[in-house]
């Protein structure tokens, strides 16, 4: 099967000149077949505070009333997305910038009232493999915002990283596929405040073992949890490091 590489990257990243630039350069001429799937919660919010919409967060998760449902289209879908896209044309890489509601890519469901009503958040239910395995075939570079629709014509905010697993366990299907969650740190570390610590291997006996330690926690033990499941659908490796440390395959590589 063909190579293809997804980079998930945050808003952290794309959101900032230098950084962005760095990500487009160091993007660009990975091989084989690829997918970047990106963030932009804080440009989010700025806008939505320059339009007196209050930005209300659960647990780093994102209430998403109409208002905020508008914003965060206007800035993934629209801003952020074709800054990278015109970036990565100018590199010489045929970008094409897509949310999961157009060509029907991502279809979900919006997430039940449990404890917490989300609002307009999706939980995804199906990837169009036939349209984007066309597309990457074609030598299109899929640019995907975080935003998905439920077929019924609501647009849906939608997790990035659950964005990226998605797309990759589906594509494992067609593609010998390799998922990148970049992040601030170099890998997933053995003492948090030791940037050098990356453990560089990572299996689901280690995993649950550090949990129990609580050398991993928080938000790691989802991206981690994510990981697991993507290997276990089929993807080859998963990898978690920093976006400046792209080109040098460094970071924690999670196997099964």
């Amino acid at each position: 099967m063909d190579k293809l590489t997804i980079i998930k990257v945050g808003g952290k990243i794309v959101e900032e000149e230098q950084s962005l630039q760095q990500l487009l350069k160091d993007f660009s001429p990975i091989e084989g077949y690829k997918i970047l799937v990106h963030g932009g919660g804080r440009s989010a919010t700025k806008l939505a505070e320059r339009l007196g919409i209050e930005s209300r967060m659960v647990n780093g998760r994102r209430i998403t009333d109409k208002d905020t449902l508008q914003v965060v289209t206007m800035v993934y879908g629209g801003l952020v997305n074709k800054n990278i896209v015109a970036g990565l044309q100018a590199l010489g890489v045929n970008a094409l910038g897509l949310t999961g509601t157009d060509l029907n890519l991502i279809c979900s469901e919006k997430r039940p009232v449990k404890d917490i009503d989300y609002g307009y958040v999706g939980d995804v239910k199906e990837v169009n493999i036939n349209i984007l395995s066309n597309l990457i075939s074609q030598g299109v570079v899929p640019i995907l915002a975080p935003l998905t629709h439920d077929g019924k014509g609501n647009i849906l905010n939608t997790n990035a990283d659950t964005i990226a697993g998605e797309t990759a366990k589906a594509l494992a299907k067609v593609f010998d596929v390799s998922l990148v969650f970049c992040f601030e740190k170099k890998g997933v570390l053995m003492d948090e405040n030791d940037d050098d610590s990356v453990i560089p291997r990572l299996d689901e006996g280690d995993f649950k073992r550090l949990v129990n330690e609580g050398v991993i926690q928080g938000g790691m033990i989802p991206k981690l949890e994510n990981s697991f499941e993507a290997i276990k659908a089929g993807v080859k490796e998963v990898i978690i490091t920093s976006a400046t440390h792209l080109s040098d395959n460094s970071g924690t590589i999670i196997s099964d």
